[in-house]
């Protein structure tokens, strides 16, 4: 305000332009004032006065004046920008060489001594502060440096003693003005800082909806107390698609309805809207469904009532926004949460959803409604070998066949990979269910064309239905679960209903699960060994090592009952690997001519730390890896992508002989024969059985599969070998090896130790 120190911000430098605006426009108040004290003086004071004084004195006002004048007109040529202190400073200059100029005229003029001569004198003083304090008002440091150098002259003026009350008075009055002036600057500073705040403020509000408007997605909208559009901005006339004169005092409510308005049918959206309008509430974030040229778009509007100061209602004022692609997002996230994706099918979650309103629905009625399951049989091998791109093409077919069987109540679904799942609400007969099972069935088993292959997969069903096999969703989902169970379990591509022992048996597989785990921690499991030896001449070359398990309470289990359960627990790879190690430290208490074969099941062909599990069971024991065999079944085959022949080929380059095990009962191929050096090929007992009575089949199996062992320098053992007939028929077909009851059942590790005494081996015979 002072300009004694730097203008700091916006706002003080528009109060500093303010402040030398105000005293620019009383200027020539200031320049008047001078020119009639000096022609007061010249008329006053030229007969008492030395001309050469006045004239003297005359000059050094005109330049002070012109001086002044000049700084401030250089400052005005500039159009006052850029004004700093400096330019307050200057102002200053000029008003203290025109009180330099006043002072001295007083100290001239008051020595006439005349009281006369000193009034006039006074008068024109006084008129001349007076003028200077308006003209210097809104800048107290000119207002100063005028108003001192005169109150220093008074002193001069009134210089006797009996005038001292004269000259307190005018120096009290000339102190007055000088407060008067800061009073005044300091109100004009607040004003005009209070004013530069506000327009600053009213500038950056404007900036921010200009660019609210031109670059956001957002714009502005108003409508009168008749609810007709007007103040039409330029972003909402573009949304809408209309000139902005076209939509001045159009009825908003028209013209958000679009072509509904002539039928009458107005989203739920448009009528809130309109109830808003009638009650003169405000509202925020409705959304609502616009026509904007023919097309539907999803608007967001807020907005408050307008009244003017008499509280006389004037309309609506907001602000809009285009969210349909926020909306189109959030219906999309909606679908995903929903349905499947790759089938378009309802998900597991919609399946939840369906069957409880079904079973909601049908509380009290008997039969109520139905839930089925089903799965694809043979998909894996299809993901296995084609690829998972081949396979999601072919569970796309299936959707759309299973869609086709299903009628317009039922729902079906995808659970999930290959198992999908239907929802009857509503059950007519007995008949319904399996009529729709078998329909299913029979769609889906039907060949597929996927790109160039020609496709063939079955399906199995298991179902359930409220409120026999469940009240709740939940437990009707698990009845279903366990039916399929069963469907896969006896080969697939049939219908089983649930029956109550089927969760007897689960509950059977879960005990023996948990029976199973800690029989693997406690030691329960025990090895036998079967002898294996020669057809010929009857003398020992091996032993297969069984696993078996006897129970402390329930007994011996059969390992057709707990190897099953071992595999879908993922136990069979702890349990084999332990049999491994257990097998080979037998076995190293035999002769060095003596084999040990052990069973290795596919899952454990699929982790390549079996090769290093293996190793380790051969460094541990010290057996020789030629002494190893290891059985794998046909099976192992299927999964060729999860590295099983690589696995197989490493073990093989550790000198480990391996057997095909129960070859001919599986998915038999001679492709892999060529691929995988197998030492053994072992002819499952089925055949063996059926070779005795004669049967043709069986023979030529038997005779097949030896001529291509010796072709591909391969032996043969024939299992399951009980009588003296079995025997001397296999031996004719030229079966290598020989294993069953007929030279021994599985025995404990000291009684296979038994046929080996120090002597010489001996032919052993039943």
């Amino acid at each position: 305000m002072m300009g004694l120190s730097p203008v700091s911000g916006p706002v003080g430098s528009r109060v500093l332009k303010a402040q030398l605006h105000s005293a620019d426009s009383v200027a020539v108040l200031r320049y008047g004032m001078s020119l009639c004290g000096l022609l007061f003086l010249w008329q006053f004071f030229s007969r008492c006065c030395p001309p050469m004084v006045l004239l003297g004195w005359t000059a050094a006002l005109v330049g002070a004046i012109v001086i002044g004048a000049l700084l401030d007109r250089q400052r005005r040529r500039a159009d006052n920008i850029g004004l700093t202190a400096v330019d307050l400073r200057r102002h200053a200059l000029g008003a203290l060489l025109q009180g330099l100029v006043w002072a001295a005229c007083i100290a001239l003029l008051s020595q006439s001594g005349h009281t006369e001569q000193l009034v006039a004198l006074w008068t024109l003083v006084s008129c001349v502060m007076v003028c200077g304090a308006i003209s210097y008002a809104a800048t107290p440091l000119a207002a100063a440096a005028f108003l001192l150098p005169c109150i220093v002259g008074l002193f001069g003026m009134f210089h006797d003693g009996g005038q001292l009350p004269l000259r307190a008075l005018a120096t009290s009055y000339a102190l007055s003005l000088l407060v008067g002036c800061f009073i005044y600057a300091r109100t004009f500073a607040r004003q005009h800082g209070t004013t530069a705040q506000l327009a600053e403020k009213s500038e950056v509000v404007s900036l921010l909806l200009r660019e609210y408007e031109a670059g956001g997605s957002d714009w502005l909208w108003q409508i009168d107390a008749m609810r007709r559009i007007n103040g039409v901005s330029t972003r909402f006339a573009e949304m809408l698609g209309m000139a902005p004169d076209k939509l001045e005092g159009a009825p908003l409510v028209q013209i958000l309805a679009g072509s509904g308005w002539d039928s009458g049918r107005f989203a739920a959206g448009l009528h809130s809207l309109a109830d808003h309008f009638k009650h003169r509430e405000s509202f925020s974030n409705l959304v609502l469904p616009v026509e904007v040229q023919g097309r539907w778009r999803w608007w967001e509007l807020s907005a408050s009532p307008r009244y003017d100061e008499n509280g006389v209602f004037m309309g609506f004022r907001g602000v809009g926004s285009d969210v349909t692609a926020q909306r189109e997002s959030a219906d999309k996230i909606a679908q995903l949460a929903r349905f499947d994706p790759l089938t378009g099918l309802p998900n597991r979650s919609h399946l939840r959803e369906a069957l409880d309103k079904a079973l909601e629905a049908a509380r009290g009625r008997s039969p109520g409604c139905g839930f089925l399951m089903v799965d694809l049989d043979r998909f894996k091998a299809i993901n296995d070998t084609l690829g998972h791109q081949t396979g999601d093409k072919l569970l796309s077919q299936v959707a759309r066949r299973l869609l086709q069987v299903c009628g317009e109540n039922e729902v079906c679904g995808r659970i999930g990979g290959d198992e999908f799942a239907v929802v009857l609400p509503h059950i007519r007969d007995s008949a319904t269910i399996p009529r729709l099972a078998s329909a299913i069935i029979g769609a889906l088993s039907a060949p597929y064309q996927v790109d160039e292959h020609m496709l063939y997969v079955g399906a199995s069903v298991g179902s359930a239905m409220s409120p026999l096999d469940g009240g709740e969703a939940e437990a009707l989902t698990r009845s279903a679960d366990l039916a399929l169970y069963r469907a896969k379990g006896e080969g697939g591509g049939l219908h089983c209903a649930y029956e109550p022992q089927l969760h007897a048996q689960a509950e059977e597989r879960r005990q023996l699960e948990q029976a199973l785990r800690v029989a693997l921690e406690k030691d329960q499991l025990h090895v036998l060994y079967q002898p294996v030896v020669d057809a010929t001449q009857g003398a020992v070359v091996g032993f297969e090592a069984l696993a078996r398990w006897t129970h402390p309470e329930l007994g011996p289990i059969s390992p057709a009952k707990f190897v099953p359960v071992a595999e879908e627990a993922r136990l069979i790879a702890p349990i084999g690997e332990w049999v491994l190690r257990t097998a080979c430290l037998e076995a190293a208490n035999w002769p060095e001519d003596v084999r040990i074969a052990v069973n290795v099941s596919p899952e454990q062909l699929t982790h390549s730390s079996f090769v290093t599990a293996v190793i380790s069971a051969l460094a541990q024991s010290g057996l020789d890896a030629r002494r190893l065999e290891l059985e794998v079944t046909e099976s192992v085959f299927m999964n060729e992508d999860a590295g099983a022949l690589k696995v197989l080929d490493q073990l093989l380059g550790l000198g480990i002989q391996l057997s095909l095990d129960d070859f001919g009962t599986g998915y038999s191929s001679l492709g892999y024969l060529s691929r995988t050096r197998f030492n053994t090929i072992k002819i499952d007992r089925s055949f063996v059985v059926g070779a005795s009575k004669n049967t043709a089949e069986s023979l030529a199996i038997i005779r097949a599969v030896v001529t291509l062992a010796d072709s591909l320098g391969m032996a043969t053992t024939a299992e399951g070998v009980e009588t003296e007939a079995e025997l001397q028929m296999v031996r004719r077909l030229g079966c290598k090896k020989v294993q069953g009851y007929y030279f021994g059942r599985p025995m404990q590790a000291r009684d296979a130790a038994r046929l080996f005494p120090a002597t010489p081996q001996r032919a052993i015979g039943r």
